[in-house]
């Protein structure tokens, strides 16, 4: 079978990376800390800081793709975390990734971010579009898509929008958090002036694992959802589909929040997925579909 290392295996998408990868391919899923589902499938502990252990992992296992999920992602750093951390993470273990991939003819899917592009200069963004980062965040996740560039020859960036669904296990979103408070009859307030075009975990899963079976390298790819909304608007969708009292939604805007990076619209136009013969599901399917499960 061909082999796969999954980066970022217990994070909010490498757990759905796992499940969906899991059946169709040898994988080898890395987590840090904690395990998350990685312990159900052959895993290893690894800081990907520790470049020599994580070199001889990849050595030993020789993968012929790596999907790299992992990253800081919080936009600004918490108070006990250092800024360093994010270069070492999103910015250098990239580059490293990049190298191996290039000395084993490994290809290198790179999860980057739709928060790489100028949030000002209008929506439906298409993949050559401005790109100016605003948070600590976004502008190491650009700089490691630089670096995949320079290194590699085989590989496959994906701009990846906001990620909406329930996190397994230790994990957690907004929307996560959103379904939960308003389940508890808890008001919740969400942004009616940032637009995105969101796309659930399990989509956004579902996707990766089918380009992998493409035959594309070199490409920088938009992924996202069909909808461009607000987080407001988001929330009006949980509220129809779960049976929710939308009266619990209350409205902001982001400068309510005056220390979070402002991003106004990052909403990505996906022709170029839909190209290769990959659709998308609405977000109002994807959320009944998770609320069944």
């Amino acid at each position: 079978m061909i082999k796969v290392i999954i980066t970022g295996g217990s994070g909010l998408l490498g757990q759905y990376l796992n499940l969906a990868a899991s059946g169709k391919y040898d994988i080898l899923t890395n987590y840090n800390s904690n395990p998350g589902n990685c312990l159900r499938f052959n895993s290893a502990k690894t800081d990907l800081r520790d470049e020599d252990r994580f070199n001889k992992l990849f050595a030993d296992y020789k993968p012929n793709i790596v999907i790299h999920s992992a990253a800081i992602t919080n936009p600004i750093p918490k108070p006990d975390q250092n800024p360093k951390l994010y270069y070492d993470v999103n910015v250098k273990a990239a580059k490293n990734l990049a190298e191996l991939c290039e000395k084993y003819n490994s290809k290198l899917f790179y999860i980057s971010t739709d928060l790489v592009y100028a949030g000002y200069r209008g929506s439906m963004l298409k993949e050559d579009a401005k790109l100016i980062p605003t948070s600590l965040y976004a502008e190491t996740k650009l700089m490691g898509e630089v670096k995949i560039q320079e290194t590699a020859e085989n590989y496959i960036i994906l701009r990846t929008s906001l990620l909406y669904g329930f996190g397994l296990n230790h994990s957690r979103c907004h929307f996560h958090n959103m379904f939960e408070d308003l389940k508890n009859n808890k008001p919740v307030k969400l942004f009616i002036d940032q637009f995105r075009t969101p796309i659930s975990l399990k989509e956004a899963a579902r996707i990766i694992i089918e380009l992998l079976q493409t035959e594309i390298k070199t490409e920088i790819i938009n992924l996202g959802g069909m909808e461009r909304v607000s987080r407001y608007e988001l929330g009006e969708k949980l509220c129809d589909a779960a049976g929710f009292d939308k009266s619990l939604l209350r409205k902001i805007k982001m400068s309510d929040i005056p220390e979070l990076p402002k991003v106004e619209d990052v909403s990505l136009n996906t022709d170029k997925l839909r190209s290769l013969g990959i659709n998308q599901r609405s977000i109002g399917e994807s959320i009944k579909e998770r609320l069944k499960q």
